[in-house]
């Protein structure tokens, strides 16, 4: 088959709407997603529960969620292990989160399966490391987490009202089960 100068001009602008129309669709109408200033890391290790999430495909079915940080300063990242109970049985998987640079360790990249990385941004975290929200900056994402098994209701709704403000899908959000940590 041979392409006339007509074919090849036809080709060409529908290669560019084409593009466009990828291009367009992939653009985020959020506005910039702000995390905190700062995480010291060694506070923010050790285990949390999660309080609420929007549910991922592979955390569909979880109770009793779980998130363990430790440390690997010599490597410069975080061992990460998330477990949960799924059908009565554990269900858990090991990563890595390295730190962003230029961040101040408020965003990582988290690697569960090479090469693919996800965000985990600290958007709120407390004071006293007592709670934290985290998101990714698509908002499809979010997390609620706490160094206890539950959250008091205003601590929640402060962080629900937050994450809403920050164009995160609140209505989204579910509840975690957490009686199997009691």
């Amino acid at each position: 088959m041979t392409f006339n100068k007509k074919n090849k001009l036809l080709l060409t602008a529908g290669a560019v709407l084409l593009g466009t129309i990828i291009i367009s669709g992939c653009s985020s109408t959020n506005a910039p997603l702000e995390t905190v200033p700062e995480v010291d890391l060694k506070r923010y290790m050790g285990k949390w529960y999660e309080i609420a999430s929007i549910p991922q495909r592979f955390t569909k079915g979880c109770t009793c969620t779980t998130a363990d940080y430790k440390l690997n300063a010599e490597e410069g990242y975080v061992e990460v292990y998330n477990s949960c109970l799924k059908e009565g049985k554990v269900s858990d998987v090991k990563g890595k989160a390295f730190p962003v640079e230029g961040s101040s360790n408020s965003k990582l990249r988290v690697q569960f399966f090479w090469p693919f990385k996800g965000d985990y941004w600290i958007l709120e975290l407390d004071p006293e490391y007592r709670y934290v929200m985290v998101g990714a900056p698509d908002r499809e994402s979010l997390w609620f987490l706490s160094r206890t098994p539950t959250m008091d209701e205003a601590t929640y709704a402060r962080l629900e009202q937050l994450a809403k403000s920050k164009g995160f899908p609140v209505e989204q959000l579910q509840m975690t089960e957490q009686r199997c940590a009691e």
